[in-house]
């Protein structure tokens, strides 16, 4: 199986994505995302309903932006959208909960990441989430943002990092109080990138970054694109290698089944297609019952009730004849669709929120490269070539990816001797977490392996459901923000008590 740009792009999942699927567990919802998005739009376009619990007291305001940091040719500005609350923020010189925005609508990020609202209160911190540019409601051209080139070729790494730069820098010097105010950069997944970054580039405005899952590593020739679906295969085979097996001899079962009518019959109905099942979409059934089985290692915790054990019950006879396994698999993809709702193949590639910048983020810096063998994991053989992925992004944006960019800019694993207080935390059941950094790589860039955990859980609103490791993570994410706090204040001279 040749994997498409479309589901290579996919398959590079956004945090917003999995923390909505953590939230209702239907996958039908994930390929209409962006239905949803354009209703929550309306929802919180002045305030903000649907934030509960912790989460008050936070308004939302405009910030008046440059499109070009880096030149004087463009002087073009735009407003990006960012979330403040000050509810337990003590004046002067309490510290800052930066949220580092990434490929998704800021206010879900407010909802869903319980880590900063849980800790807010203790620290007496400001909390700030921005939203990353292009993104959102943050759009510097607005409709024509993605006409040409001109317009979009703003939406780069370093772009984005300078608007926080610029951000924190108006904030400390407009807001009373917040001149002294030590700044913590946190991010989860390609957010969590962005923290690390930004410490890395700009340690004079924060004291240190904590980058929950972040694919700090995932280079072309640098990481190997099998690890995403292997450790994604680990997760399943750890509930039983039968559900694995089964999923793996499902492929050729579904291909077999595509070629008669009865088979094509019972495609239709165990996946409760719209219209009956044609073999002209065959490659889009896989892909999409393969996407499916991708992600959900990134979700399968307590919050969610482990979905995959739940799936695994139905998949334990591998050997099985072609009716009876893809009747199983049915089965095991239906614990992830709770409503009735048919499923419509067709334009299954337009699934979530402003794709167009995503995908163009994927074919400048951030190619991510993913791969299987069919061999050491449950999917079938795709194969992942540089060549055909540039030829894929300059037929459609006329631009080559530049992947080692950020390689070059920010140094990779190279920045023990000049980078320091930056946590890499991962969950060892994330499949994201094989393009990470998995050991401490010195004193002050800490490694927190959370076994059992998955994509960015530990962000997560801490419930009485937490397994300990989870737990334990969180508490050694806050000891060290909390050491970077109090040493900050030492060196400023500044008497300020937690």
């Amino acid at each position: 199986m040749k994997i498409s740009f479309v589901y290579q792009s996919l398959i590079l999942i956004n945090l917003i994505i999995i923390f909505d699927i953590i939230d209702t567990l239907e996958i039908l919802n994930l390929f209409n995302i962006n239905r949803h998005h354009q209703g929550l739009y309306k929802s919180l376009s002045s305030s903000t309903p649907l934030l509960k619990g912790k989460v008050r007291n936070l308004h939302e305001k405009y910030y008046s932006q440059y499109v070009d940091h880096f030149s004087f040719t463009n002087r073009n500005t735009f407003k990006q959208r960012y979330l403040i609350s000050t509810e337990h923020w003590k004046s002067p010189n309490g510290p800052i909960w930066f949220w580092a925005g990434n490929e998704g609508d800021v206010y879900d990020s407010a909802k869903k990441v319980g880590f900063i609202w849980d800790n807010a209160e203790k620290f007496q911190a400001m909390i700030l989430f921005m939203e990353h540019r292009y993104y959102g409601k943050s759009i510097p051209y607005g409709k024509n943002s993605f006409k040409k080139l001109s317009n979009y070729g703003y939406l780069t790494v370093e772009q984005a990092l300078d608007d926080y730069a610029s951000f924190i820098v108006h904030i400390r010097s407009t807001m009373k109080g917040a001149r002294s105010s030590p700044v913590v950069i946190i991010g989860g997944s390609y957010g969590g990138m962005l923290a690390a970054w930004f410490r890395i580039k700009y340690p004079h405005l924060c004291v240190g970054a904590l980058a929950s899952s972040a694919p700090f590593l995932h280079y072309p020739n640098i990481y190997d694109c099998k690890n995403y679906y292997r450790i994604a295969t680990e997760t399943f085979s750890n509930y039983s290698t039968n559900c694995s097996e089964s999923i793996r001899r499902s492929w050729p079962a579904i291909r077999r089944l595509a070629k008669t009518n009865n088979g094509r019959t019972l495609l239709t109905k165990k996946f409760n297609l719209c219209e009956k099942f044609n073999p002209s979409q065959l490659e889009s059934l896989i892909h999409y019952i393969s996407y499916i089985w991708a992600v959900l290692p990134m979700m399968d915790n307590p919050k969610s009730s482990y979905p995959i054990k739940n799936a695994c019950q139905y998949l334990n006879e591998p050997d099985s004849n072609d009716e009876q396994l893809i009747t199983a698999i049915g089965k095991a993809y239906s614990v992830f669709k709770k409503n009735k709702q048919c499923k419509q193949l067709s334009g299954y590639g337009d699934m979530y929120i402003q794709k167009d910048s995503w995908d163009f983020q994927t074919c400048t810096e951030l190619a991510l490269p993913l791969c299987s063998d069919g061999v050491n994991d449950m999917f079938e053989l795709s194969e992942w070539k540089m060549e055909q992925f540039s030829n894929d992004c300059h037929k459609k944006y006329g631009i080559n990816p530049d992947p080692h960019k950020p390689l070059r800019i920010f140094g990779g694993k190279n920045i023990q001797h000049t980078a320091t207080n930056i946590i890499f935390s991962n969950g060892l059941k994330d499949p994201w977490s094989g393009g990470s950094v998995l050991e401490s790589l010195s004193d002050s860039l800490i490694a927190i392996k959370i076994p059992g955990a998955c994509h960015c859980e530990d962000l997560l609103t801490e419930t009485t459901n937490d397994t300990k490791t989870v737990l334990d993570a969180r508490e050694q994410e806050l000891q060290i923000i909390r050491g970077w706090f109090e040493t900050y204040y030492e060196k400023k001279k500044i008497d300020f008590k937690f």
